[in-house]
């Protein structure tokens, strides 16, 4: 297959890359290097079937002509974490939702199949034990700015399905809870790369909150893994599904084993939310995914452990940047 992935030079996106690339495929990536970094792809520049394009999802003609091209897409590219979300909501809602409706446009337009990624965002406040793909949305105000990017992905899910339903697009929605590994950075409020650093240094953890807020950790390779089967098999079109790990952990109890694990001598430290984003902010007390659907559809089950996960993100912090990395990072 010919592959095109929007946001390739991501955390997310570059894993991806790499397992497309192992399987024999070419692959085309689009990003603006907003949030992705050419270092995550850099080592596969010499691979004849990887082709880079800088550009940005929102110009209109550059993704028509890189859909025209391909078999696949695997829609990556969006506004991401909770921080860069407070800080600019519009332009991560124009990113969001513009962004996915260019990609649903050319897709029809040239009779392609895309994979939408969406996340475990869109439950809001719902804090059911194993979220089911069916269940309700139960989110705060919608003039208050934490809620916009759920806002934004339901939108997102919506367009797939009515180009779906409507239009006979085949598009597969999955929704990504958590999902952490090696080349995730701590910007934009991502918890466990964050931690590390912070506990590497010696620097107190800023846990936000009370910090009993639990969440459920999904090895990147896992996530991409589900991701790449679900876009191989028909029966998955039309659908949206879940890909998570079922260990959940509260972030006190997280703080403390990343301090354990690196045997470092932080402290922790509670951060009100006020203080830490923005006043009036809201957050989700947990989040636990109901994976059934797609275990049965294409056998997903993550096999990497949470602790499997912390000492793998460890090393990969304790080893030195390679040399040009800073300059490459945007």
């Amino acid at each position: 297959m010919k592959v095109l992935v929007t946001g390739g030079a991501g955390f997310i996106g570059s894993h991806l890359v790499e397992m497309l690339l192992e399987e024999g495929h070419e692959v085309t990536i689009l990003d603006n290097l907003s949030t992705g970094r050419l270092e995550n792809v850099r080592h596969l520049e010499s691979n004849s079937q990887f082709h880079i394009v800088v550009g940005d999802i929102l110009n209109e003609r550059l993704v028509d002509k890189l859909i025209e091209r391909v078999d696949w897409v695997f829609h990556l590219a969006a506004a991401v974490g909770v921080q860069l979300i407070v800080k600019d909501p519009l332009r991560s809602m124009m990113t969001n939702i513009r962004g996915s409706e260019i990609v649903l446009e050319n897709v029809y337009r040239y009779h392609k199949k895309v994979l939408i990624t969406s996340t475990s965002e869109i439950y809001g406040k719902n804090t059911s034990d194993a979220l089911k793909e069916d269940d309700d949305r139960i989110l705060g105000s919608p003039l208050k700015t934490r809620w916009s990017y759920s806002t934004s992905k339901a939108v997102d899910e919506i367009l797939a399905y009515i180009y779906w339903k409507e239009k006979k697009v085949p598009t597969v929605i999955v929704r990504l809870f958590n999902t952490v590994g090696p080349r995730q950075t701590g910007h934009y409020g991502m918890v466990i790369p964050r931690f590390v650093q912070q506990a590497l240094k010696g620097e107190a953890l800023t846990v936000y909150g009370t910090g009993e807020q639990s969440r459920c950790f999904l090895f990147v390779k896992d996530a991409v893994r589900g991701m790449v089967r679900l876009m191989e098999n028909p029966a998955a079109e039309g659908q949206v599904f879940n890909l998570g790990n079922r260990a959940e952990i509260s972030m006190n109890k997280l703080a403390e084993k990343i301090i354990q694990m690196t045997q470092s001598a932080s402290s922790i430290v509670h951060i009100p939310y006020d203080q830490a984003y923005e006043e009036g902010f809201e957050d989700m007390q947990r989040r636990v995914p109901d994976i059934t659907k797609a275990s049965r559809l294409v056998g997903f089950n993550p096999e990497m452990t949470l602790d499997d996960i912390l000492r793998m993100v460890i090393d990969s912090q304790r080893r030195p940047a390679p040399a040009g990395a800073s300059a490459a990072r945007r």
